[in-house]
């Protein structure tokens, strides 16, 4: 068996592992990553990067389509549109490839070593990878799991044949005439929204008595009202229970006990995903656990000394920001710099149509925490750049302490609205006051101006509404 030592070993090659062997590397710690499929993890190779390469290729044929039913207000005409939907997702390789390379060529170029193969933990400072080539032994002084998530299979539904989870919907090279979408999250409705753009004729199942439940009612509205538009149906307090035995439909069951079938060509299966806590040894190594997740503490220290977990196998949220952040954090902790866990908003994008942005707190969120809040909310219907975008659903919303006017959270909803969430964030990091956001000239014509306009209102000073 071949060996190898290294300060500092990483398991996990995703935005969190990938982003601390990186940094890791410009400090000069000799560093290994380990990862059994390409860099990148879920985000870059099945999940964020090509869901939204989906989704733009399908809001592009969409607005194509409606040029050529002559329902274009702009006055475009053209016919015949049609996709082809395996070029689509060669495209969308492509990008991803490009990502993929970079981040590899990125980790060389800071001196990580990278070895490909399956870890699993023999203790806390040693490790066997199972490569083409056989069993290699890596003794570290210090590790990083950053092992990820996975999608959570229903057992009545097991992954297959007809019943795909987001890895294969994004693999698809034909449009399913009927999709099935099994949990009303971000990720059925963002892969549920393109599909319909993309001619499937599509229905949402969820359980909760709304879509997005775990997102503020109010920004979740814009976006029903728009699945409505697109012929989306939207089945709440509906659980799936599993196909029929012609095996094209699939049976749920309404909150009142009844039955429905649900015609489709593929079920998509998105109702949440878990820690990728099995098949590496964490059995041999004993860390405390919370819940389903490792527990860590604010320098992502587990409970065995020397061993530190990232990301999403530490618990939400499980975003890629997230990870990253706490990646490059852990390689400095590493190199003997002090760094803690001090983020005060970690912003929260839904990629749905239209998209949603949360950073900090909501009002009600606010509320829970004590004292009194001052609210302020500008609608994209005054903003003269949705206009001209022809994108005018959504509101900017801030919320602030009503004795000092901090701001403690700003939540959006509207089209593009994602950009917005680096102001967001900057602007809660930075202890903004109402005032300062309202005092920054915005540029005109843009999205941003919503931002001040909320700012103001909350001020009692609105100008524009």
């Amino acid at each position: 068996m071949k060996e190898m030592t290294c300060k500092l070993l990483v398991i996990g090659a995703g935005p969190g592992g990938y982003v601390c062997a990186i940094r890791a590397g410009q400090l000069g710690i000799d560093t290994v990553i380990v990862e059994k499929a390409r860099p990148g993890g879920t985000c870059l190779n099945v999940g964020c990067i090509p869901s939204k390469a989906l989704i733009h290729a399908a809001e592009e044929f969409h607005k194509i389509v409606g040029m050529a039913a002559g329902k274009d207000p702009l006055g475009i005409n053209l016919a015949g549109p049609a996709i082809d939907l395996k070029q689509t997702v060669g495209w969308k390789d492509g990008i991803v490839g490009r990502l993929t390379t970079g981040v590899a060529r990125l980790m060389k170029k800071a001196g990580v070593k990278s070895v490909h193969g399956t870890a699993r933990f023999r203790d806390g400072k040693t490790v066997v990878v199972e490569t083409e080539t056989g069993e290699q032994l890596i003794r570290a002084e210090q590790v990083v799991i950053a092992t990820g998530s996975t999608p959570v299979e229903l057992p009545f539904l097991p992954f297959g044949g007809l019943v795909m989870s987001s890895t294969e919907a994004l693999a698809l090279e034909t449009v399913p005439k009927g999709l099935a979408v099994v949990g009303g999250g971000y990720i059925g409705l963002e892969l549920g929204t393109a599909f319909a753009k993309l001619g499937s004729r599509v229905t949402v199942v969820e359980a909760a008595p709304r879509i997005l439940p775990n997102w503020d009612a109010d920004l979740t509205r814009p976006v029903m009202k728009r699945l409505d538009g697109l012929g989306i149906a939207v089945l709440t307090e509906t659980r799936a229970r599993r196909m029929t035995s012609e095996g094209n439909t699939l049976l749920v069951e309404r909150a009142d006990g009844s039955e429905e079938r649900v015609a489709c060509d593929k079920v998509l299966v998105t109702v949440g995903r878990k820690p990728l806590v099995e098949g590496w040894g964490l059995e041999e190594i004993d860390l405390d656990r919370d819940g389903p997740f490792i527990r860590i503490d604010e320098q992502c220290r587990t409970s065995m000394r020397g061993v530190f977990a990232i990301g999403d196998v530490t618990g939400e949220p499980m975003l890629a920001h997230r990870a990253m952040a706490q990646g490059e954090m852990v390689a400095e902790i590493v190199a003997g710099h002090r760094r803690s866990w001090d983020k005060r908003a970690i912003p929260a994008v839904c990629f749905t149509d239209p998209e949603i942005v949360s950073v900090g707190l909501s009002p009600d969120e606010a509320l829970a925490a004590g004292g009194e809040i001052k609210l302020g909310q500008f609608p994209f219907v005054a903003n003269g750049r949705a206009m001209t975008l022809q994108s005018e659903e959504g509101f900017v919303r801030v919320v602030a302490r009503a004795d000092n006017h901090l701001v403690l959270g700003i939540q959006a909803v509207g089209a593009g609205v994602s950009e917005l969430s680096a102001a967001f964030g900057l602007a809660i990091e930075m202890g903004a006051r109402l005032e300062d956001i309202a005092g920054t000239i915005h540029a005109h014509p843009t999205l941003g101006e919503a931002s001040q306009e909320a700012a103001l209102k909350a001020l009692g000073q609105a100008l524009h509404i």
